[in-house]
């Protein structure tokens, strides 16, 4: 009796050092469900998500992981308050995605507040690692600045010296402008105007006869998703294009040429950091991706997402805690990053993560061999010309270790 007393008390212990070493980890992905960003982030944000965890395997590293879900409807009070429920109500330790940088400036202020990690793939505000910037975020995938001297850059170059903006009204749009005209300008380029359009508009057809009317060689959308399409599409009725004006999307997602078709997109040039059907990891991915997704393409922004969260389980793995936001944030800052998707690269001070981008053109129909076989690929950026140098980022957590 003795003896089986003692080995239950035995097994009880182990269940309970056990329970005891495993962290629980709850992720929240904050997307655009239902609006205009739903196909470059949303649902699709959602399947990548539980694409990391499973790959990861959390139980081999002594973590079990929930993930949790919210539309924040492109509202920053939205966002904010949802943040505000997921970390002091339902213990969120994190928060993905945010493809709106009004509301990804507002979950920024919260998470710092809150101590908790905010893992930015969806948003583009360069402000995230500038001024805005905070020792709880890391901007992952993409932003304004690297847009601005990817496409921006090369469209100056080739003769696309003269530009007008079409530009979304909000904090997204308003940067996207800011960091394209400094590059227009610093290159030789002038801007003969702009005009700033409502969030979700679905008519464009003032503000594309403005764009007209200026006769400047680049219409530069700063716009995104559900925007950028309504503007090319309603620009081909225009015959803008046929008269000789070019567009510059600014931001365009493997999404929205999809939406368009190769017919109207055809001759686009965009800068993006992953595109599904550029080597066989990805074909891979996108593969499993599909199944859930079925009919679509994943974007850079779901990638994003995919390769945060594997970076962030490494981190609290090794930390064996996802408690301190900041110093589950310094962990993914000194460890190198490395997954399937984005390769190797690294996390900057400032919280920008840096890897390549791509210049890419919009094939013709004619050109394209299978359905989402949509890009050409004109030039690679390398990982330490792709982002804003760290000296110029303005972010005060920098400026305050100098």
């Amino acid at each position: 009796m003795r003896t089986a007393a003692s080995l239950a008390l035995a097994l009880a212990a182990l269940t309970t050092t056990a329970a005891q070493a495993q962290v629980n980890v709850k992720i929240g992905v904050m997307s655009d469900m239902s609006g205009l960003y739903a196909d470059l982030g949303g649902p699709g944000s959602v399947v990548a998500a539980k694409m990391a965890v499973e790959d990861f395997n959390p139980a081999a590293h002594g973590l079990k992981v929930e993930i949790v879900s919210a539309d924040m409807l492109n509202k920053p009070d939205v966002g904010a308050n949802i943040a505000r429920q997921w970390f002091d109500v339902d213990h969120v330790d994190v928060i993905v995605d945010v493809p709106n940088s009004g509301v990804a400036l507002a979950v920024n202020e919260v998470a710092r507040e809150k101590n908790k990690p905010f893992l930015v793939s969806g948003a583009a505000s360069s402000d995230l690692t500038g001024a805005k910037c905070s020792p709880d975020t890391i901007h992952w995938t993409y932003d304004t600045w690297m847009l601005a001297n990817g496409t921006g850059k090369a469209l100056v170059k080739t003769g696309g010296d003269t530009w007008f903006f079409i530009t979304a009204d909000y904090a997204f749009g308003h940067a996207l402008e800011r960091d394209t005209t400094a590059v227009v300008v610093a290159n030789g380029g002038k801007v003969l105007g702009s005009v700033n359009v409502p969030l979700n508009n679905a008519d464009f057809s003032s503000f594309l006869l403005q764009a007209q009317q200026s006769k400047a060689k680049i219409i530069g959308l700063a716009n995104a998703g559900g925007d950028t399409i309504n503007s090319i599409k309603q620009g081909a009725e225009f015959g803008i294009t046929a008269a000789g004006q070019h567009f510059a999307g600014l931001l365009v997602f493997v999404s929205d040429v999809n939406a368009l078709g190769l017919k109207v997109a055809q001759g686009l040039t965009l800068t993006e950091t992953w595109y599904w059907d550029m080597n066989d990891a990805n074909r891979a991915w996108t593969k499993r991706w599909q199944a859930e997704r079925a009919g679509k393409f994943p974007t850079m922004i779901h990638a994003g997402v995919y390769s945060a969260i594997t970076h962030y389980l490494k981190a609290v793995a090794e930390l064996k805690s996802a408690a301190d936001g900041k110093a589950v944030v310094a962990k993914m800052e000194e460890m190198p990053t490395d997954d399937p998707l984005f390769g190797k690269g690294m996390i900057r001070a400032d919280g920008r993560k840096i890897h390549p981008a791509y210049l890419f053109e919009v094939k013709k129909p004619e050109e394209s061999k299978y359905p989402g076989d949509y890009y050409t690929l004109r030039s690679t950026i390398p990982a330490d010309e792709a982002f804003r140098p760290l000296k110029d980022d303005n972010c005060p957590l920098v400026n305050a270790a100098k």
